[in-house]
């Protein structure tokens, strides 16, 4: 893992969000979307959320992630 690998992860997740109609997305179905472990979605979701491009909330069943 390093900054480069991250950094397109984080495009991936971003990409995702930005193309599902709500932009917004459960874990699962961002992990569906771009096919990253969870290590490496957790990663690019700490470099987006550094970057203040997503807000992140907990429902009862899963964490939620919005573009901002």
């Amino acid at each position: 893992m390093n900054i480069e690998s991250i950094g397109t992860w984080a495009g991936e997740v971003y990409k995702a969000l930005e193309s599902s109609d709500t932009r917004m997305l459960g874990m699962k179905g961002i992990k569906k979307a771009t096919k990253l472990k969870k290590d490496e979605l957790m990663a690019a979701l700490g470099w987006l959320g550094r970057e203040g491009k997503i807000a992140i909330a907990e429902d009862d069943e899963d964490v939620v992630v919005t573009l901002v």
